[in-house]
């Protein structure tokens, strides 16, 4: 009698063995980089110092074996970076502050990127988002929301992407790019809960901005955003996780951002 309750016990253990669901690999996909190298070609804003990289030691050293370090510059905001709520809300979190479950979760593209052909200081607006939503059928809460205005395509070329190819103060008020209207910004900060939001220009506000309102209202509610994203139209519109880990600078207003982005199979 044991011995057929040991033997039906061990059949029901690998019954279930074998049938138990195996776990979702949380990494299985196409892994799509998002980032822009930083090097000699990165485009940062007119008034800002681009990035250096010095060699410090590169070759043989005496006790036979090669070595190579180098030394970097970079100013927060450039290339592909994260704004830190801080950079325009002075209460705002700092990079080293921003929650990891705002760098990480499901991802939707917002695609202007027609709009933004026909038009280089095209505004993003409310009506935007609501048409991916009746499109896909769901809101946008708890999205990492990524607009693709197809300016990427353009980098590092600064004439094209920025409007401008000239350096310093005066060329601040030539910048021509696409951007997020505050309007729109509000919505989103009133209406829906987004974890962060980026886009492939240099800033969340449009080239012409002076005032900078959607970084204001964004950065108000601590929704840190993404600028100089790359690849964006290598992803679908929905169904990818982003991945979005700075630089932990602490104190920082911003920092050299690596993204990806894991697209379903």
């Amino acid at each position: 009698m044991k011995i057929k309750s040991f033997l039906t016990g061990l059949l029901l253990f690998f019954l279930a063995f074998a049938c138990a669901v195996p776990e979702p690999d949380p990494f299985s996909g196409k892994i799509i980089d998002l980032t822009h190298s930083f090097g000699e070609d990165t485009i940062f804003w007119p008034t800002a110092e681009g990035f250096k990289l010095e060699v410090a030691f590169e070759g043989q050293t005496e006790q036979g074996y090669f070595y190579v370090a180098n030394t970097f510059c970079t100013a927060e905001h450039g290339g592909t970076h994260i704004d830190a709520p801080i950079h325009f809300y002075k209460d705002g979190n700092t990079v080293d502050q921003i929650p990891l479950e705002r760098l990480i979760g499901k991802g939707a593209v917002i695609d202007v990127s027609e709009k933004c052909a026909a038009d280089p200081d095209y505004l993003v607006n409310r009506g935007d988002f609501v048409a991916w939503e009746k499109a896909h059928g769901i809101l946008l809460n708890d999205f990492m929301v990524l607009i693709r205005t197809g300016f990427g395509k353009h980098w590092p070329d600064r004439l094209k992407y920025l409007g401008t190819d000239e350096l310093g103060p005066e060329a601040v008020p030539k910048l021509h790019f696409p951007g997020l209207h505050p309007d729109a910004a509000k919505w989103l900060v009133e209406n829906r809960s987004i974890k962060a939001i980026g886009l492939d220009t240099p800033s969340i506000d449009y080239g012409q901005s002076t005032d900078f309102m959607s970084h204001v209202i964004l950065y108000e509610q601590n929704i840190p955003a993404f600028e100089n994203v790359a690849n964006l139209g290598q992803l679908p519109e929905k169904d990818f996780t982003v991945i979005a880990l700075p630089m932990k600078i602490k104190g920082g207003s911003g920092g050299p951002l690596r993204i990806i982005a894991i697209v379903k199979p």
